[in-house]
C-alpha cells in the first residue's frame, strides 16, 4: 500500500492557490496575490498589475521605485491595481456574489484594499506576510473583519 501524504488544511490550500496566482504579479516592487473564497469554493482571484490594455510596469518601470516613494505610501501613483482590489472587480464583472466570503492574499491588505473589504462583505482575510499599516489593521478591527496571520494559532486544519 502506497503512504499517502498528510493533506494541507483548508488555509494551507487556498493560501499556495493565492501563491500561484501571485505569479502573474506585473508589479516590480511585490508580487501580490489574493484568491475570494466561500465554502471553500473559489469565487475569484486577483493579482496586482496594471489595468487591462495598459502596459505593465516590468514594461515601462515603476513611477513609485524611481520617485524613491516608501512602501505603503503614494498609492494613488502607482499604475497596478492591487491584487484585492483586482479579485473584487473579478468577482462584480462576473456576477459572483462574494457576501461573507474569505479572502487569501499573500500580503497583509492595506488601508484601500481594507475598507473595499469591508463593504463587499468579506468576512476573514487570511494573509502570510504583514503590510505595515496601523488605519488598515485598526479599521479591520473596528468593522468586524478577521484578520489571521497564516501560520499563527487560529489555521484552519480540517
Amino acid at each position: 500500500m502506497m503512504s499517502r501524504e498528510k493533506r494541507p488544511s483548508w488555509d494551507s490550500y487556498f493560501m499556495q492557490m493565492a501563491q500561484v496566482v501571485a505569479g502573474r504579479s506585473t508589479c516590480l516592487r511585490r508580487q501580490v496575490g489574493a484568491v475570494i473564497v466561500k465554502d471553500k469554493q473559489i469565487l475569484s482571484t486577483g493579482y496586482n498589475g496594471s489595468p487591462s490594455g495598459l502596459q505593465h510596469c516590468d514594461e515601462i518601470g515603476c513611477l513609485r521605485q524611481s520617485l524613491g516613494v516608501p512602501s505603503g505610501e503614494r498609492h494613488e501613483i502607482c499604475r497596478a491595481v492591487h491584487a484585492e482590489q483586482n479579485a473584487l472587480v473579478q468577482a462584480a464583472k462576473h456576477g459572483v456574489a462574494i457576501n461573507g466570503a474569505d479572502l487569501y492574499t499573500t500580503h497583509q491588505p492595506c488601508v484601500l484594499c481594507t475598507k473595499l473589504l469591508i463593504n463587499a462583505g468579506i468576512k476573514r482575510v487570511v494573509f502570510a506576510y504583514l503590510y505595515p499599516d496601523q488605519l488598515a489593521a485598526s479599521m479591520a478591527e473596528e468593522a468586524g473583519l478577521d484578520l489571521v496571520k497564516f501560520g499563527e494559532d487560529r489555521e484552519d486544519s480540517s
